[in-house]
């Protein structure tokens, strides 16, 4: 995907008076002017021209607000449908589901490459993303990272390391879930503190002492109070969950925006696949295992066992956000590799495949190196 520099598209007829809610006409042109990361700034992908304005919500939009959960889940047809005209496609391959709200359909998935993609009718609109993290690092700067990510895999094969001059790269908007929550919680549990005594033995005829370490438990209790703030769940089946927690994070507790269709037109946004309810399990697990933790860090002493948390979760709310990747997809033999960059931050992560003859190469030259150690170390 270009950076919406010239593209040799036709100029689209002059826009008509009473435009559709939400756009922006090219005051030059008349097309839908789109987000620019390199410029951050609308451009019209027809002709060129750089409105400085930043996209803002539409006429009636809503702010950027934290959701109740729990009415969210008893309710679920509440705060669905994009308002604005959109296209679904599912990829047959790896089930991804990419939304169009340009009137573009890719002609291959861009998360699996698969040309087998069919349109997709959704089973009842998707929750509304409300807000967007908007692409901020180019294109050519994510090639530079990316380059120089592939020159340090040493032992990539050769052929994979050469793809960096050649694979496509594709700007993505991926869903994201955040959560809030406030935590209240009791815990017990035995706290050790180690001390030491002296002990003697017999060692080759001698007696002599030692510092021997002992353990006094006693017991503990406490209380712990947090607010779990944009706690992050991806809602991405279409990129490697892995490479997602690598690149985090995405600063949403302080850099998104109220959602525009114009960030969005001319990139593909992938439609969540893990839904309110299963993000909301997911985060509920990680609090326990985050709390936990907080709580364990209040034992005193320098060890503890049975420790016992009773958590109570107030005020759980929930945001639908989109944010950033570029992705490059890569196969090797029968295996499938991506690539990702965060579009924020430019943080790059990626999967890889091992040259075994340069691993073999590698662990002989070793043994070389270490065989004329000793060979010198006996000489001197």
């Amino acid at each position: 995907m270009s950076e919406r520099g010239a593209t040799g598209l036709s100029a689209p007829a002059p826009a008509p008076v009473g435009l559709a809610l939400g756009k922006h006409p090219c005051p030059e042109c008349g097309g839908d002017l789109e987000w620019n990361a390199a410029r951050q700034a609308l451009r019209c992908p027809y002709c060129g021209t750089v409105a400085q304005a930043a996209p803002q919500a539409g006429e009636g939009a809503a702010p950027i607000v934290e959701h109740d959960l729990a009415a969210a889940l008893a309710n679920p047809a509440s705060g669905r449908g994009w308002g604005t005209a959109r296209r679904e496609v599912m990829c047959q391959s790896c089930h991804a589901i990419s939304v169009f709200v340009d009137g573009r359909v890719a002609q291959r998935c861009d998360f699996c490459g698969s040309p087998a993609i069919v349109a997709h009718e959704s089973q009842g609109d998707a929750i509304t993303p409300q807000s967007v993290l908007p692409f901020k690092v180019g294109e050519s700067q994510v090639r530079d990272a990316i380059r120089r990510w592939y020159g340090t895999r040493w032992f990539a094969p050769n052929r994979f390391r050469r793809a960096a001059l050649t694979d496509t790269l594709h700007g993505i908007y991926l869903p994201y879930w955040t959560f809030d929550a406030h935590v209240a919680a009791d815990w017990t549990a035995e706290a050790g503190h180690t001390y030491y005594v002296s002990e003697s033995y017999m060692e080759n005829g001698q007696h002599r002492t030692r510092q021997v370490p002992r353990v006094r438990w006693v017991p503990a209790a406490g209380s712990l109070r947090h607010f779990f703030d944009d706690e992050l769940v991806p809602g991405s089946t279409g990129v490697h969950a892995p490479l997602l927690r690598q690149v985090e994070p995405f600063p949403t507790r302080t850099d998104l925006r109220p959602y525009a269709p114009e960030f969005v037109r001319g990139w593909t946004v992938e439609r969540y696949q893990i839904d309110l309810r299963r993000a909301a399990e997911l985060n509920m697990a990680d609090m326990q295992r985050q709390t936990r933790a907080l709580c364990a860090a209040q034992v005193p002493g320098d060890t503890q066992r049975n420790l016992q948390v009773r958590s109570r979760y107030q005020g759980r709310s929930f945001k639908h956000v989109l944010v950033p990747v570029w992705l490059v997809r890569y196969r090797y033999g029968s295996r499938d590799f991506q690539i990702l960059a965060n579009g924020y931050t430019g943080q790059v992560a990626g999967e890889r495949p091992y040259s075994w003859v340069k691993i073999a190469l590698a662990a002989l030259l070793a043994l070389a190196v270490l065989a004329l150690l000793v060979v010198f170390g006996q000489g001197g």
